[in-house]
């Protein structure tokens, strides 16, 4: 079975395996670096990690137009089925999720959680990364979030591929990605949350190299709207 992957820029990704669909966090319309039409994707299940509008994106209006299930964490699934979602399933971190095709597992992310909803500052729930088991494989996405040491028990879901941002300010920066990279020991890291705005410009080549000189990792730069099988 393949396993297609997309990043449409940021922490926004697509997963496709036999003919199911996932969305990560999809932040297409508006975003800087690869403008999206979310009406030209299809998504049966989206996994959202955290409540910022640069995660929470088009969910609404995608999850309405084609009645994916959106899975995030409890108060955040709550607030985007206030909004009109009809399939949204809560859950919270240690929490594992069945969706049409495979699983997703809460792991906990060192961050905040708020959306701008309206004007109105509010923070539904805590930020989250998921263990996604999908394809015939295990996939580690970590959301938002500063280096950890229980990233060395995440690892031992003996994960094919770990999405990791390395973006720094808001996240971690690229040094502690590399020790992520080490942590998790995933047999793929793909870079993610950077070059999106000025404040988080980064050289994932040069995160790449030192991910494949320090780690036995190899490491997968994609660029904004790329795919590729894992």
């Amino acid at each position: 079975m393949s396993l297609i992957i997309t990043w449409y820029g940021q922490s926004a990704f697509g997963l496709e395996a036999d003919g199911k669909r996932i969305l990560i966090d999809p932040f297409l319309s508006g975003n800087p670096i690869l403008e999206t039409d979310p009406d030209t994707v299809n998504p049966d299940t989206i996994l959202l990690t955290h409540a910022h509008n640069d995660h929470v994106g088009d969910t609404v209006a995608i999850a309405k137009r084609t009645g994916a299930t959106v899975i995030a964490t409890f108060e955040l699934a709550n607030f985007i089925g206030s909004q009109g979602v009809e399939n949204v399933i809560g859950g919270n971190h240690g929490g594992t999720v069945p969706f049409d095709g495979g699983t997703a597992k809460f792991t906990p992310a060192w961050h905040t959680s708020s959306y701008n909803h309206n004007g109105t500052v509010v923070a539904p729930g805590i930020p989250a990364g998921f263990v996604v088991r999908f394809g015939g494989k295990t996939l580690y996405f970590s959301g938002d979030t500063a280096l950890f040491m229980d990233m060395q028990l995440i690892a031992d879901e003996e994960l094919d591929v770990a999405v990791i941002p390395i973006g720094d300010l808001f996240t971690m920066g690229p040094k502690d990605a590399v020790k992520a990279a080490k942590f998790l020991r995933a047999g793929t890291v793909i870079p993610c949350h950077y070059n999106t705005f000025p404040a988080i410009e980064q050289d994932a080549e040069a995160f790449k190299a030192d991910v494949e000189e320090q780690t036995a990792s190899r490491a997968l730069v994609l660029k904004p709207g790329e795919s590729a099988e894992l």
